[in-house]
């Protein structure tokens, strides 16, 4: 196959800033893209504008992020001003523009690679216009892209079905049970340490300074931290203490089934229930566990309930720490929650079971819709 530097096919125009004064957010000038943060999967989206441009991307023209990250890329919409953060590629008569996007997506990897800087990557124009970009035949070129497009949008559309089924349970619960916070429907309110088991109810874990890593073992009591609650999975980490240690020092920070996880420090209020099967194991210090009564909550109708947007606001009014928001078992013990009739719970429980198997055959359908892109992408450009 023929290819030829980017410099013969296209032009390259680096991104200019105008001076600040020219910006504005109320829709006066052009749309002003300054960098990645302006991209979405396809087309930029404005959020500000500039009177006086310095450097201008026509309709229709590429858009690449040349400074932190270098590499990704969109199509712009509309007539459109430029920050030094990006660069407009216009490609020439030998060159399909989509078939020239698909190729600086397959090639994002080494153009990341070119990036220097002491503060953070960048590239110049001489990074972007000595790329060598394959030339079959132009209607070779239109039949790549054509099919490259057609995978694309297969995986959005997975990827947005898979995001529509997350949102639908918050629908769910709000239809069934209301707004938590402002209880509606008018359900009976209690602390959550009321609805807990009264030992260990509501247990942070164990201070760091007791729990070092010179204790660890290589098989015995499970470690459990924030690895697991937000990555969803209790097949992440391998650290362990030895059955005396947890006998002799941590026993209540034991995990058991039906106990929600919730993460503290940081990324706080991400919640995952404990299933049955896993290896015994106990909470390191940025995990907290709460072990609902069996008689007034449902496991799953308590883990819902706590990653509902409202309740999350709530959960990050009570959190501290500065930069970095701390929950602590205190704050959770005089929580108050909604507590619905336990029929009741137990359907919704029964929704959230179907919705999760569905949500996994989304899952499933948006790896494969992603494997099928990959696979077509390299087979056209490897």
């Amino acid at each position: 196959m023929n290819y030829e530097p980017l410099a013969d096919v296209a032009k390259v125009i680096m991104g200019q800033s105008p001076p600040s004064s020219t910006y504005n957010t109320v829709g006066e000038g052009l749309p002003f893209y300054q960098g990645k943060t302006d991209f979405g999967d396809m087309y930029p989206t404005p959020r500000v504008y500039c009177t006086e441009p310095s450097r201008i991307a026509e309709a229709g023209d590429i858009l690449i992020s040349v400074r932190a990250p270098v590499g990704p890329t969109n199509i712009s919409r509309e007539k459109s001003a430029i920050g030094r953060g990006l660069s407009v590629i216009r490609v020439g008569e030998k060159l399909d523009r989509d078939f020239l996007l698909y190729f600086l997506r397959f090639y994002e990897p080494e153009l990341a690679k070119a990036g220097t800087g002491s503060t953070f990557a960048a590239i110049a124009r001489e990074d972007l216009e000595t790329i060598k970009i394959p030339l079959p035949p132009l209607t070779e070129q239109k039949r790549i892209a054509s099919l490259l497009a057609r995978a694309d949008r297969l995986r959005h559309l997975r990827r947005r079905a898979r995001e529509l089924g997350e949102s639908l349970l918050q629908s769910v619960f709000l239809e069934m049970f209301g707004n938590p916070v402002t209880n509606e429907k008018g359900f009976d309110i209690f602390y959550l340490a009321e609805l807990c088991e009264p030992t260990n109810g509501i247990k942070a874990g164990p201070f760091g300074s007791s729990l070092k890593k010179e204790i660890y073992t290589k098989s015995g009591y499970r470690i459990y931290g924030q690895e697991q609650v937000i990555g969803g999975s209790f097949s992440i980490g391998d650290y362990y203490i030895s059955k005396e240690m947890f006998e002799k020092d941590f026993r209540p920070y034991e995990v058991k089934p039906n106990d929600i996880l919730i993460s503290l420090v940081g990324t706080f209020g991400k919640t995952i229930i404990v299933p049955e099967g896993i290896e015994p194991g106990i909470i390191n210090p940025r995990l907290l566990k709460i072990s609902p009564r069996k008689d007034k909550l449902n496991s799953v109708f308590l883990s819902e309930y706590l990653q509902l947007s409202s309740v999350q606001k709530q959960l990050a009014d009570l959190s501290h720490g500065g930069t970095m928001g701390i929950l602590n078992a205190g704050q959770l013990k005089e929580f108050k929650v909604i507590c619905p009739p336990l029929n009741l719970q137990e359907e919704f429980a029964g929704v959230v079971a179907r919705v999760e198997s569905l949500r996994g055959r989304m899952s499933e359908a948006e790896r494969q819709a992603e494997g099928l892109f990959q696979s077509l992408l390299a087979e056209s450009f490897a």
